[in-house]
């Protein structure tokens, strides 16, 4: 079929080179043989008068024409297929559907295991892919790679419907034997400690804390930068270090490890986490089962349990 010229299967040909970067890898996502695809790589060149793609090895490099074409393209695709192709009711005891979601292991320990638990109940075929925090989120959700991101309210751009889940606290947590933790933990000796601090990414993004220090111009005496929330505790066990962390799972670690959990000398509000979608999916039968989902079991949290 063409549209004012230009042939449209060739734009689902662009878009399986765009996402491979390769040839063969490409043809054979769709279904099509290596010749046909390099014909369909020398009509996409005729056609946007643009190379479009170099050879390095056997890597595909774009050229900045391909990069411009590539988001709307992958948005229109997706388009076709969300509102035209997958009209079907979406149906989870029978769906093998794989959601992707972008989620913090402070999410995936407190949160997400019943989440995991419900769907192998209703949805047995259903799967996930957990993703960590990539610094392009926001553009994977522009394009619709993710179908669901799970951060604290605040960190979340207007771009795309989002709901609350859970409200959160942050505590300070250090070993049980830290003597320097037997009394209300002041903000002096909070900022003179040794601290285990998160930082997320490529980018090495902070957490609630450390954004807070930044603003105000503070500096803490950082020993130990680990990736996840998780990794935490065990930096504090048998040592004289504390960290900042969500109550929930503090209180998670707590159970198996000798921890103590104090007041954060920090006046810090309560944050929210909440779900976010890409625009795209907003209507997509598949993601609105998943979200509803995941409000219903979020409201059944309540608040986290007193740590006094």
């Amino acid at each position: 079929m063409r549209f004012k010229g230009l042939d449209l299967n060739l734009l689902v040909a662009l878009d399986a080179l765009m996402a491979e970067r390769n040839l063969t890898a490409a043809a054979r996502s769709i279904n099509l043989s290596q010749p046909a695809m390099s014909a369909a790589v020398a009509r996409l060149r005729t056609y946007f008068d643009d190379e479009l793609f170099t050879m390095n090895g056997r890597e595909l490099i774009p050229t900045p024409r391909a990069e411009q074409l590539a988001p709307a393209v992958r948005e229109t695709l997706l388009r076709v297929q969300l509102s035209i192709i997958s009209w079907d009711p979406f149906n989870p005891a029978q769906s093998d559907r794989r959601f992707r979601i972008i989620l913090s292991d402070y999410v995936t320990l407190v949160f997400f295991e019943r989440i995991v638990e419900r769907a192998a109940r209703e949805a047995p075929a259903v799967s996930f892919e957990f993703l960590p925090l990539a610094d392009d989120y926001a553009d994977l959700l522009r394009r619709g790679d993710i179908d669901l991101l799970i951060l604290p309210e605040m960190f979340m751009s207007n771009a795309h419907p989002q709901a609350k889940l859970f409200d959160e606290v942050h505590v300070c947590v250090g070993c049980h034997s830290n003597e320097q933790l037997s009394e209300p933990l002041t903000f002096e000796r909070y900022m003179s400690m040794g601290h285990v601090a998160v930082k997320f990414g490529n980018t090495r993004q902070p957490t609630i804390e450390g954004w807070y220090l930044r603003e105000h111009g503070l500096k803490r005496r950082v020993e130990v930068v680990v990736q996840g929330f998780s990794m935490i505790p065990p930096m504090l066990v048998g040592t004289n270090r504390i960290g900042t962390m969500p109550l929930r799972l503090a209180q998670h670690f707590a159970k198996t490890m000798p921890l103590r959990i104090v007041e954060l000398p920090l006046p810090l509000p309560t944050f929210t986490e909440a779900v976010q979608w890409p625009a795209l999916h907003n209507s997509d039968p598949a993601s609105l089962w998943m979200r509803e989902l995941l409000v219903q079991e979020a409201s059944r949290m309540g608040l986290p349990h007193d740590f006094a």
